[in-house]
């Protein structure tokens, strides 16, 4: 089988689904291939939070013009897979010199299997685009053709409890793998205080507390195959339900949007989450933190949605909340206007790329501090080992933070530290 996910977050579903017992996972380009049976299937949907979604491989074969994949789908007994009376679709996606064009791909393919079915009752069955029994995937890399079963029906991405949205909603799948690769454990608070439609915090909460991904879904595409076995499917879901768990910390969700709050307000409460994520209408730059530090996750505007000099003063207005209320925090931010990300006025310890959509985008994880700069820099300077590359990107980003950090590192003059000798 294959999982299709996003650029960047590949590794992720390798893990996901390695934990779930998947064989032979092999890490593809915004895909991963997996072997299992029937149940396999079934938990891939249900429970992975990165796949967008699960395709079973039906036949493979080479061609290099229409008639040549015409005739090799012909060929396929499509009368024994579904019926007259049943619906079908076809997604297609075309590369290389030979196939420029996915939606003629995809009208040779639904030619040629109702064709089929014509030789055999003299009738076609009829295209359903939105809910079709069977949705039949076409890749075509260069001549390789590979026709593959939709497991998913609906992108996974449609988890079930979202029913309104800000402007530029954040992808679900996407906002899982953000949460993944901030490498929160679930042992300390999340906030998330520019949470728009309120994606990252229901994401969050829904996986501190183990509710599976599919948990608000009601149908999958194998679901209407002849061989779904409802008895693997009713016990895989009901020892993954069984599993739901409590969750120690607090979730904080905040907007300075009256509007997006009453948005995230109604998704919350569809996901059945209203007693488990605080939620409030504050500007960041008021909030005050709950105590003890933990994890923030941001995705602020782009360059794409403001003008140039409001972006500049958002982001530097960022760095100012951050540097003032979030001490003991690690936040991170995801954005793909580079040179906004510059403005926060701090050096992120870590930077990952993704992408957002068609947006390519950066994930950048700064570090805030307990206690005094100056107390924090003298500390680092008595343990500071010119070896541990996480201790100097921490004094560099004091430095960031203080002009003159340096005056109170005399062990280890700042300045020294931005090359690697």
């Amino acid at each position: 089988m294959v999982a299709k996910t996003m650029a960047g977050l590949e590794d992720l579903l390798m893990e996901e689904l390695t934990a779930l017992g998947a064989e032979n996972v092999e890490k593809l380009y915004r895909a991963v291939s997996f072997e299992g049976d029937n149940e396999m299937m079934y938990k891939a949907n249900y429970l992975c939070r990165t796949a967008l979604r699960i395709l079973k491989p039906v036949a493979k074969f080479v061609a290099r013009d229409e008639m040549a994949l015409y005739n090799n789908v012909a060929k396929i007994e499509w009368h024994d897979i579904f019926n007259l009376e049943e619906t079908f679709a076809i997604d297609a996606v075309v590369s290389g010199p030979y196939f420029t064009h996915s939606q003629y791909a995809a009208l040779k393919v639904k030619d040629a299997i109702a064709d089929e079915f014509r030789q055999h009752f003299g009738a076609r069955p009829s295209v359903d685009v939105d809910n079709p029994t069977l949705r039949i995937n076409v890749y075509i890399e260069n001549e390789k053709v590979t026709l593959s079963f939709d497991s998913s029906g609906d992108s996974l991405h449609k988890r079930g409890y979202r029913k309104a949205v800000d402007k530029a909603p954040m992808n679900e799948v996407l906002a899982a793998g953000l949460i993944k690769l901030t490498g929160w454990n679930y042992d300390c608070n999340f906030v998330d205080c520019m949470c728009g439609s309120g994606t990252i915090p229901i994401e969050a909460a829904m996986a501190a507390m183990n509710i599976p991904a599919g948990y608000f879904r009601e149908n999958y595409g194998f679901m209407s195959w002849h061989d779904f076995e409802e008895g693997t499917w009713d016990k895989m879901k009901e020892e993954a339900d069984d599993a739901i768990r409590d969750f120690d910390f607090e979730i904080f969700a905040s907007d300075h949007s009256a509007k997006a709050v009453d948005i995230a307000r109604r998704n919350i409460a569809a996901a059945h989450l209203s007693h488990d994520i605080n939620l409030s209408q504050q500007d960041m730059f008021d909030l005050i933190p709950p105590e003890g530090g933990g994890v923030m996750l941001i995705n602020p505007p782009y360059g794409e949605r403001l003008e140039e000099d409001d972006i500049v003063r958002l982001y530097k207005g960022i760095g100012d909340a951050l540097k003032l209320h979030f001490k003991g925090f690690t936040a991170w931010i995801i954005s793909s206007d580079k040179d906004s990300l510059k403005q926060i006025g701090l050096k992120p310890s870590k930077k990952i790329e993704l992408f957002n959509g068609p947006l390519e985008c950066k994930l950048e994880r700064f570090d805030i501090f307990e206690g005094s700069y100056k107390d924090q820099k003298a500390g680092m300077c008595e343990i500071f080992d010119p070896e541990n590359d996480e201790a100097r990107q921490a004094l560099l980003s004091m430095k960031d933070e203080d002009d003159e950090a340096e005056n109170q590192c005399e062990a280890y003059p700042v300045e020294d530290m931005e090359s690697d000798e």
